[in-house]
């Protein structure tokens, strides 16, 4: 972490304010998982699944990317899932090499039970964790960037 980096005390306000939103965010959910009988994890895993823009779904690569874990603690996760009925191994159709992680109907509705009550709560914080703020958070590092200053 480069010590020139200076940043004020509003900030260290903004950076807590954030994070103590997103906090509270990720809290809510990770009590809507466990109320579904999923763990956090488990949740955060068929989110990945079901969110994935690809068309056959994530790999396990894919997934430990997106998750931020160990390949191999992806792998123990997607089949403990797996065991449980949320999700399922599926062999790529043009590249039979490939293997895919797919919801079943039980994961489906589980995480879209707890992904509702999210969406929810997420909408109802809207007046504190604003996306409109991030993006103009971006939209000025952005044209600070091309202009070659310093970002905060």
């Amino acid at each position: 972490m480069a010590a020139s980096a200076r940043i004020g005390k509003t900030q260290l306000q903004t950076l807590a304010d954030f994070r103590y939103q997103l906090r509270r965010f990720l809290r809510f959910s990770e009590r809507a998982a466990v109320e579904e009988g999923l763990t956090p994890l488990q949740y955060q895993l068929l989110l990945q699944v079901a969110g994935w823009r690809g068309r056959d779904g994530p790999t396990v690569g894919d997934l430990a990317d997106r998750l931020q874990r160990a390949q191999h603690g992806v792998v123990a996760l997607v089949t403990r899932c797996e065991q449980a009925g949320f999700v399922e191994r599926r062999t790529g159709t043009t590249d039979r090499r490939r293997v895919y992680v797919c919801l079943t109907r039980l994961g489906e509705k589980a995480v879209f039970r707890v992904a509702s009550a999210a969406w929810r709560e997420l909408a109802a914080l809207r007046e504190v964790f604003r996306v409109e703020r991030l993006s103009a958070y971006n939209d000025r590092r952005d044209t600070r960037a091309e202009k070659g200053e310093r970002r905060p």
